[in-house]
């Protein structure tokens, strides 16, 4: 499968304690705000929808041949190459794309907020975002933002939320800063298991878009796997449990029944 990474695109002049540690969870899609400097005819619906409502078409090739990803990073919260070559590694041995998977990043300077809350996640994405499903192409929206999520808690800190059905943020700043405590795993380990954590929930695991062929939905702990070492381990949301996965710096991976319902769906 081809996977491109195109230049770096700069954007100029938009206005824009660690307890427990939360990769995040999702929340429902939501129709948005008015658009600006987007073509006439440009129909955002088809990418507003709530997480999981897009799991076949992200999986499989009926619909969509390619995936296009347009990942905005604030000015100094840049994922390391090392982890968009881990993320398109996840991606490639997931997805039905003949066609390729291509991502661009853009930077975008600071919105300026200490917190942000899931609304002004959304109304930030509908500013800037500038792809939407076009013909035989699927196209995804990613950020990675400084400040930190509305919901934290002192017990706990969300580094990261699945939010629209092709929509994801990282807390890059929140993620930088556990990374740096004493027997943290590395920057990149993190940013890598909260990427395809959160787009594991985008192709509608567990039960949340994508039916499960067994049972091993986590339904105390929502969208989650019973396996204590899969990537969609519920603990995968704690500070101590995302530490012991990855212990040793191994990248937790999708047990055998995520990857068998993936595959029904439509993936590989």
């Amino acid at each position: 499968m081809m996977f491109k990474k195109k230049s770096l695109l700069r954007l100029i002049g938009f206005p824009l304690t660690l307890g427990i540690l939360v990769i995040g969870c999702s929340t429902d899609g939501e129709s948005g705000s008015m658009d600006k400097n987007l073509p006439d005819g440009t129909d955002v619906s088809q990418n507003r929808k709530s997480v999981g409502d897009s799991a076949s078409d992200l999986l499989d090739d009926t619909n969509f041949t390619e995936l296009f990803l347009e990942i905005f990073y604030v000015s100094g919260f840049k994922p390391s190459e090392t982890t968009l070559d881990n993320f398109e590694d996840f991606l490639s041995q997931r997805l039905n794309k003949p066609n390729g998977i291509s991502m661009e990043l853009k930077e975008i300077p600071s919105p300026g907020q200490d917190v942000y809350s899931i609304t002004d996640i959304r109304n930030l994405e509908d500013e800037i975002r500038t792809a939407y499903n076009l013909g035989g192409t699927i196209k995804a929206f990613g950020l990675f933002l400084d400040g930190e999520y509305s919901e934290n808690t002192e017990n706990g800190s969300v580094l990261g939320v699945a939010y629209r059905n092709t929509s994801f943020v990282l807390f890059e700043e929140t993620i930088k800063g556990f990374s740096g405590q004493p027997l943290a795993p590395s920057t990149t380990v993190l940013e890598t298991t909260v990427l395809d954590h959160e787009f594991g929930h985008l192709l509608g695991l567990v039960n949340a878009g994508t039916p499960v062929q067994s049972a091993h939905q986590d339904e105390p702990h929502g969208r989650h796997c019973t396996t204590e070492d899969c990537l969609m381990y519920w603990t995968a949301e704690t500070g101590e449990g995302l530490v012991n996965m990855i212990s040793g710096g191994t990248i937790p991976e999708l047990d055998a029944a995520c990857l068998a319902d993936l595959q029904a769906n439509g993936g590989k």
